[in-house]
């Protein structure tokens, strides 16, 4: 059959199916995330004492997490029932394998500047302490491999590898999903509560506790209520004066709790015994590692909060700093692995330059700036500006 250039023409011209347009809400959510995750992770910083995991038992992870969860069934959700479970899965493994090498590329940049600074400087402080990976060299060959089978999972570099986890069990959700509605919701609860009241982990950390600090078995749960919620397999609630009123009233209660009873939020010591003691026995229900159930409602109280407080579709989340928020909440994985070298770089600062409440403000706003620029860049490369551009249509002669 002979070429026609008027089909091909006619072809590149037709229309792309509509894509489905980004919901401003998670974009904000997931760019305040980013922003509290750099402040928390910098070594050594006062502006951590007013984030908001000081204040309740819920923190920058969770969102991170169940944004996640949000974002993949926004993402693949719909490819399982256009393209079918196979096709589904592929694309699944593929994200997988796209993670799996930034996680291999964050941890080998941020070791990698630890251990110059720390050659400069003498010692193994930034490697052994400030990475906690005191005896990873003494073994290194070992320990590489490891790493890249994530039978050694370190601190700081933890998130990820959970994440991977979390991406792999969508298509086990998806299959569960075709067979009953309920199933899902059954299986992740099973899982769950093998982690809460079972204490299933995996094992991956050096020292004497090996178990995971983020449990994926456990942290599903908010990652799957995030996927339920953009799937649709869970209504979201209606925005009821008296359910913003008992949410508020809920996040207000705990926050004495946590607040009071840590050193951090008074720079000395608890600020009442008796809350301290009131949160050493809520501290099982929020478990951090297994996610406890108190954690898992404090952060549906404070998502609830935010929902309503954000409008219908996100419609008061207007102004620079929304617009900026949502430019670093679309770009989430860049700027988290940029976070990663970043806070390290930051404590490193701090320590040169002294610990002041300006020295601080300026660090914090630099490394701020670096996930912004990063966000940016990001967007850059990806609208692959080298391409030619078409040609502007032009008016034809005496028209």
């Amino acid at each position: 059959m002979p070429f026609d250039p008027a089909q091909k023409h006619a072809s590149a011209a037709a229309p792309k199916p509509a894509s489905r347009p980004r919901d401003p809400r998670l974009d904000v959510a997931r760019g305040l995330g980013m922003f509290i995750i750099l402040i928390a992770h910098i070594p050594e910083n006062g502006w951590s004492s007013f984030i908001p995991a000081r204040f309740g038992y819920s923190d920058a992870a969770d969102l991170f997490v169940f944004c996640s969860g949000m974002a993949s069934a926004l993402a693949f959700g719909a490819l399982f029932e256009a393209r079918g479970w196979w096709m589904g899965a592929a694309r699944i493994a593929h994200r997988v394998w796209q993670v799996y090498w930034a996680h291999i590329g964050s941890f080998v940049v941020t070791l990698a500047l630890a251990a110059s600074v720390d050659s400069l400087i003498g010692g193994r402080f930034y490697v052994d302490v400030r990475l906690n990976l005191a005896g990873f060299f003494a073994d290194g060959a070992n320990n590489l491999a490891r790493l890249a089978t994530l039978r050694l999972v370190p601190d700081y570099f933890d998130i990820l590898p959970m994440y991977l986890a979390l991406l792999a069990g969508i298509p086990l959700v998806m299959a569960l999903r075709r067979l009953a509605p309920v199933l899902p919701f059954v299986a992740v609860l099973a899982t769950w509560a093998l982690a809460y009241f079972g204490g299933v982990n995996l094992s991956g950390r050096l020292g004497p506790d090996p178990a995971w600090y983020f449990n994926p078995l456990g942290w599903q749960l908010v990652f799957f209520t995030g996927f339920a919620f953009a799937r649709g397999w869970i209504a979201p609630p209606p925005v009821n004066r008296w359910l913003v009123i008992a949410c508020a009233l809920f996040a207000l209660a705990l926050a004495p709790v946590a607040c009071g009873a840590e050193a951090v939020c008074t720079g000395a010591t608890a600020l009442s015994p008796a809350l301290a003691a009131l949160d050493a026995r809520l501290h099982a229900l929020a478990d951090k590692t297994n996610y406890g159930p108190l954690r898992l409602a404090h952060f549906l109280a404070t998502a609830y909060l935010a929902y309503a407080a954000a409008g219908p579709l996100g419609a008061r989340l207007t102004g620079r700093l929304f617009a900026l928020l949502r430019r670093v909440g679309q770009q989430t994985l860049a700027v988290f692995l940029a976070s990663i070298p970043l806070s390290q770089a930051g404590g490193m600062a701090l320590d040169l330059i002294g610990h002041g409440p300006a020295q601080t403000a300026l660090v914090n706003l630099a490394g701020l700036s670096g996930l912004v620029a990063v966000a940016f860049a990001t967007a850059w490369f990806k609208s692959s500006p080298w391409r030619a551009r078409p040609p502007a249509p032009t008016q034809a002669s005496g028209a």
